[in-house]
């Protein structure tokens, strides 16, 4: 199960939306028509968008290694206040997840960018018994992940090495609504600077829609020129073995299309469900992993 660091907003909202709340199924309908209707459209990535996502990027990543770098904030959670500090160690320890939206609170829109939307979340969990070390090398073993990571990961393989970094491909696979599945390269860079840390940025550098999967008509859309699921992704890892075992930390970073207005409000729930569902199941699937090493 997971958790988000729940403010009273977020209460507030929670309640305010049980009271109003249509029908839950003529909201999946509304969804369901919401979705096709982007599936039909095509749309391209257009230059101010890319360049509008590379400065967030930018942006973030200059956050990420003034973080990476401090001994007293390597994780998220590290600088939150005290007074909520212990329960979230104490909950995590216990065996949830938690998962916090980086650009907006849980009921609002990603943040926007001209012609795309910033999908920014990061969700740590804690795993008992196991070193750094162990988690790093799982890391490394990218053969297992279609096994691991499955059903997200269909299969993964590294094209090329240099030291800690890699550029490895990935066949992603999502199903909701829809079903979606990329041809995707990524840029893989570890770094470890003490025995007990280590930290990872995979930055996504080639995602190609396929049209047709596993048909033989199968192919692959211009890449930018297909229906906007997931134009760019970026994950950022970091471990940090404390307590008795390991905090795992994961930061997702992707760009999809706007969705029109007149959808947003039925659609963006969906969105946002996509990398909170992942983030989950990708730590889970983590434990289970380096404990079966």
């Amino acid at each position: 199960m997971h958790q988000r660091f729940a403010s009273p907003r977020s209460y507030l909202l929670m309640s305010y939306r049980h009271f109003v709340s249509l029908p839950k199924l003529l909201i999946a309908f509304g969804v369901f028509c919401s979705v096709l209707c982007l599936q039909a459209s095509g749309t391209e990535l257009k230059p101010p968008t890319d360049q509008a996502f590379r400065e967030y990027v930018k942006k973030e990543e200059q956050r990420i290694q003034s973080e990476v770098h401090d001994p007293n904030h390597f994780l998220y959670i590290d600088g939150l206040p005290d007074s909520v500090k212990t329960e979230v160690f104490s909950r995590l320890q216990s065996g949830e997840v938690i998962i916090e939206s980086m650009t907006a609170g849980e009921h609002q829109a990603p943040v926007q960018v001209p012609g795309g939307l910033v999908h920014h979340w990061v969700a740590i969990a804690f795993m008992h018994g196991v070193t750094a070390d162990q988690v790093l090398q799982l890391s490394h073993n990218y053969s297992r992940y279609g096994e691991l990571y499955k059903p997200d990961v269909q299969d993964a393989k590294v094209l090329d090495r240099e030291g800690e970094h890699f550029h490895v491909y990935y066949r992603f696979y999502r199903r909701t609504i829809i079903s979606v599945v990329y041809n995707a390269e990524f840029d893989v860079d570890y770094f470890s600077p003490e025995s007990s840390k280590n930290y990872s940025l995979a930055r996504s550098i080639r995602i190609a829609e396929v049209q047709n999967p596993g048909n033989p008509n199968e192919k692959e859309y211009p890449v930018g020129k297909d229906h906007g699921y997931m134009w760019r992704l970026n994950l950022y890892s970091r471990v940090v073995e404390r307590d008795g075992g390991v905090y795992v930390q994961l930061e997702f970073l992707a760009l999809s299309r706007t969705v029109p207005a007149a959808f947003a409000w039925m659609v963006n729930p969906y969105i946002r469900s996509i990398p909170r569902e992942y983030l989950r199941r990708y730590l889970e699937q983590t434990r289970a992993g380096v404990s079966s090493q």
